[in-house]
């Protein structure tokens, strides 16, 4: 599928590769960022996009000279990871719930944290900077030390997955923890501040923006792009250790080698060329699809999931979704469904089922199989993964 222009009268157009018409609260948030005087070309909207703070999830904004720390949002570096391993379903027999104790046992979720700082942690070179990110957050280095590794709550999750071939997967989905939280926190009130001084007449707070070439802008690139490293090691780290527990219940405990291995972010900004020049690309809740990249589109906790590639489609920024797209809040999903449902949405797969992941229910998730319909330009598929050990925060 094609994107088609919204009709918005905007500065700049809205192209949306979404099936299904946005509702009028999506269209004016998307007009707002339209609307803003630095964005370069066009805002592309994915086929997940669905309403979040300031910009869509779901966006992907590319400025001149300018950036909107509201929009990459608050779990900087959020992304996947993933590996193919050389193991084969039948290999797994009998073993699917002591390999999910033992992930539970290992990598800690929620809000908890490693007991014991593992020397891969204390050796990061980000560790280096610390004294260098902003000062709100300089009494949180002992729990940034220990969180690296821990796995989060809310949609993030561990899960050990087959392919069509029979082979084993293995995948988790995780960012920048409480460290990354509290940064973007600092500087998205540094931002809304200096808009008020300035005088800004915003369509929202939550678009204030830092100009290039000024401390503000510098303060905050330099703190997103650790932060961004952070949440790439933090997944590393747990992904070394869930492939240990694999290997120890299918290889007794002898390494192998990764057949691939895709580590990739959905919320972050980087430095790109675009038709032709510099802009610096936000995907809010977006991955970045050239044709070197390989990406990771996973559906819901019951349902299926995609390892990509990209096609560089540039009228999307070389972008493509992140995944299935909520299509109710969690409250409400905790309202519609109970833990009888979830039971019957997620039979066959080792996973809780109990009423703390109520919000997370399939059901609560636009189909991904439709989702990646509408993205058959901007990616291929090169693999078709279904879970069967799941592990939420």
């Amino acid at each position: 599928m094609a994107y088609k222009p919204l009709t918005l009268s905007t500065p700049k157009p809205v192209l949306s590769w979404a099936g299904h018409d946005l509702a009028s609260q999506e269209m004016q948030m998307a007009k707002n960022v339209a609307s803003l005087p630095f964005v370069f070309k066009h805002v592309a909207l994915m086929p997940d996009v669905h309403l979040g703070k300031g910009a869509l999830v779901g966006s992907v904004i590319a400025t001149k000279d300018a950036i909107i720390p509201a929009a990459v949002g608050v779990d900087i570096g959020c992304g996947m990871c993933a590996i193919k391993t050389p193991f084969q379903a039948n290999q797994l027999e009998g073993k699917l719930k002591k390999i999910r104790q033992e992930i539970e046992a290992i990598i800690p979720v929620g809000f908890n944290e490693n007991k014991e700082v593992e020397t891969k942690v204390t050796n990061w070179q980000g560790w280096r900077n610390f004294s260098d990110l902003h000062s709100g957050v300089q009494r949180l280095e002992t729990k940034a030390l220990k969180q690296m590794g821990s796995l989060g709550g809310g949609n993030h999750f561990i899960e050990l997955c087959l392919d069509t071939d029979e082979q084993v997967w293995l995948m988790l989905h995780s960012g920048s923890r409480h460290i990354g939280n509290k940064l973007a926190e600092c500087h998205i009130h540094t931002g809304k501040e200096l808009a008020k001084l300035a005088g800004l007449k915003l369509p929202d707070p939550d678009l204030a923006y830092f100009v290039a070439n000024t401390p503000e802008f510098d303060a905050y690139w330099r703190d997103l792009q650790w932060a961004q490293n952070y949440a790439r090691f933090n997944r590393d780290v747990m992904m070394s250790r869930f492939k240990g527990i694999v290997e120890k219940y299918l290889a007794g405990g002898k390494p192998c080698k990764p057949l691939l291995k895709v580590n990739c972010h959905h919320n972050y900004a980087e430095k790109e060329i675009h038709f032709g020049e510099d802009v610096y690309v936000t995907r809010k809740g977006a991955v970045r699809a050239t044709q070197e990249d390989y990406g990771i589109i996973p559906g819901s906790m019951g349902a299926k999931s995609f390892i990509v590639k990209g096609k560089s489609n540039h009228d999307s920024f070389c972008s493509c979704s992140h995944g299935a797209g909520r299509k109710m809040s969690r409250a409400k999903a905790k309202k519609e469904f109970d833990v009888a449902d979830l039971i019957q949405q997620t039979e066959g797969i080792e996973c809780r089922k109990d009423s703390g992941v109520i919000d997370e229910i399939p059901s609560a998730y636009k189909p991904i199989e439709e989702v990646m319909n509408q993205q058959t330009d901007l990616v291929e598929i090169v693999a078709t993964l279904k879970q069967v050990i799941c592990v939420k925060g």
